[in-house]
């Protein structure tokens, strides 16, 4: 009978991440992860397709950052709204207990090529999910993918500090610090609620939603 436990998803990426440290990830098999998770074959199968996704938790984050976006004040402007939904990612998901964790994980996934690979296909994914919640909240098209294309990109500036050995700092500050550099590089400005997000001496031509 399969043992059915409760967060197996948890046990098994934790499973996942010390074997792959201890014997790399190519030498790693799904049933030496989930015996080392106390957990059945089959049951690695029910939450993951194969031994590439058991690190990528895309769902929750994506799950959160959507929800974020959508309940983000109605007057925000569209980085204001990223920086909503970059918080509540810090406060949910990113936050202490999983920062030794998350830079374990990271480790990993630069070392191997083929985890490289599926990480940047997650992000892009991620980045059309953000769009497409920005674009539900009546920005138009062309602001939404702008607005998550940065979004994504303070996320990856943020993370990257979050899991610094050397920083305390929780991520939703650090969010809200790299989303400053990102504005202040750019020389972008907002308007309060009419969906332009455009250079200081210039501005983008948006269309409409859809």
């Amino acid at each position: 009978m399969a043992r059915w436990q409760p967060d197996a998803p948890g046990r098994l990426a934790a499973a996942a991440l010390d074997l792959f440290e201890e014997r790399g990830y190519e030498n790693t098999t799904v049933i030496e992860i989930a015996e080392r998770a106390g957990l059945t074959k089959s049951t690695f199968f029910r939450y993951f397709p194969d031994k590439r996704e058991v690190l990528f938790d895309r769902g929750t984050v994506t799950g959160v950052l959507v929800e974020g976006i959508a309940s983000a004040p109605p007057t925000a402007g569209p980085l204001d709204v990223v920086a909503e939904a970059l918080d509540a990612l810090g406060r949910t998901f990113f936050t202490a207990e999983r920062r030794e964790y998350s830079g374990r994980r990271q480790a990993v996934l630069n070392a191997n090529t083929e985890l490289r690979e599926r990480e940047a296909l997650k992000r892009i994914d991620l980045t059309a999910s953000m769009i497409e919640a920005l674009n539900r909240r009546g920005l138009p098209l062309l602001t939404a993918r702008v607005a998550a294309q940065l979004g994504t990109l303070v996320w990856e500036i943020a993370y990257d500090r979050w899991i610094d050995t050397g920083n305390s700092e929780d991520f939703g500050p650090l969010a809200r610090q790299a989303l400053a550099e990102v504005r202040a590089a750019g020389a972008l400005r907002q308007g309060p609620s009419s969906g332009h997000i455009g250079p200081d001496d210039d501005s983008i031509q948006t269309d409409s939603p859809g």
